[in-house]
């Protein structure tokens, strides 16, 4: 990464650093192989991450959290991950820590806080969020898994595809419709409920050693205590979560161009061809030099984004921004990468190979580029013209 462009680190930010490093080369690296065999990770992960702290940030002291929030730790995570190769490893520690504890913080009761939280921040509960459908993909509105009240429980069917940690979930906050329109709901739905059934999981293309899953609800009773916040609440909520979420993927994906790019570098440096080394070349100096400066520019704009998020005052629109510009450079980069490595970029045992195609994804999950691209379009005013 660019260290030079990052804000100051304090001495506990670099302390959870070299923390983190040293977790992540224990405890991550060494069982990726076997966690893509399996298609998961082990459940012991989450407890070794919950004792680290990796789900405590932005969680209160009471619960077992660090009791303050600074999305610098978060990002912090997600980087050294990045740099050992291990991001999709580590994926479903990221879906728990950045995307899922914000749910269980602050749009939930207190009395669901005191069961919820101290088992998601110690890692012995993993959670998943259960949005996308079959047919719904990134149109969250156009949820069809229903929830119907009956007396003190909802009665839950339907089904949600491409569910992060679904197969380990001990607890799926998942969304539900309650009414016509947009009325739709947040449920915290155990992961052993009867009637909730877990696929096998998918055979994705990449992040193979990341837990996903498609979930079955088939009249599966939720109590009624187990909604987070108000009936026909759940897209505002939803919407405002997304803006942490967007952000931890645009984090994703820079970290992961910056780690393809000192890949590629040292490659050109020491590959050599024609009797020089290959970074020698016009070509592949100009490709290189061009990544170096996207990437540069890129991280001066995602580091002025954290400390927004951080003290609440980021707007959701440029989150968006953020997400979808750093999926496509990243995406850009590691093609360009493997390129320059040649055969051996299309290797699996080599890192950049592996980026390729875990890395494709980012640019789908989170919000498509293209829906994003709409959003921000309508935020400069560009709406449809009722009128026609």
């Amino acid at each position: 990464m660019s260290a030079d462009l990052r804000e100051p680190l304090s001495p506990e930010h670099l302390h959870y650093r070299d923390s983190a490093r040293r977790f992540v080369a224990a405890h991550i690296v060494p069982h990726r192989e076997r966690w893509e065999e399996q298609h998961r990770p082990d459940r012991s992960l989450f407890e070794k991450a919950g004792t680290l702290g990796v789900f405590g940030f932005g969680a209160p002291e009471e619960f077992g959290g660090a009791g303050f929030t600074d999305f610098r730790f978060n990002a912090i995570f997600s980087e050294c991950l990045a740099e050992q190769d291990a991001l999709a490893a580590g994926l479903c520690l990221s879906m728990q820590a950045d995307i899922a504890m914000p749910y269980l913080v602050h749009s939930t009761s207190d009395e669901q806080r005191a069961r919820w939280l101290p088992g998601a921040i110690a890692g012995t509960s993993i959670v998943a969020i259960a949005m996308t459908e079959p047919g719904g993909g990134s149109d969250v509105g156009a949820v069809q898994t229903s929830a119907v009240r009956d007396g003190d429980d909802y009665v839950v069917n339907g089904s949600k595809t491409f569910i992060t940690n679904a197969g380990n979930a001990d607890l799926i906050v998942t969304a539900v419709r309650t009414g016509p329109g947009k009325h739709l709901s947040l449920l915290a739905v155990p992961g052993s409920a009867p009637g909730l059934t877990k696929g096998g999981p998918l055979p994705k293309v990449g992040q193979s050693g990341a837990d996903t899953c498609e979930i079955f609800f088939e009249d599966v009773r939720v109590p009624v205590a187990d909604r987070l916040g108000e009936e026909g609440g759940g897209l505002r909520i939803i919407k405002r979560h997304l803006t942490q979420e967007r952000l931890i993927v645009a984090v994703h994906g820079l970290a992961q161009a910056e780690r393809a790019f000192q890949l590629a570098l040292e490659h050109a440096r020491e590959r050599r061809a024609f009797g020089r080394s290959i970074g020698a070349f016009q070509h592949n100096k100009f490709v290189l030099a061009e990544i170096k400066t996207e990437l540069d520019i890129a991280r001066a704009y995602l580091e002025r984004l954290i400390p927004q998020h951080t003290s609440g005052r980021l707007d959701h629109i440029d989150a968006a921004q953020a997400k979808w510009w750093m999926t496509e450079l990243c995406k850009r980069v590691v093609d360009r990468a493997v390129q320059l490595f040649g055969g051996y970029g299309y290797m699996r045992e080599y890192p950049v190979a592996r980026a390729w195609v875990d890395s494709r994804v980012q640019t789908i999950y989170a919000g498509t580029t293209e829906i994003l691209k709409d959003m921000i379009g309508t935020s400069l005013g560009l709406r449809e013209d009722p009128r026609g």
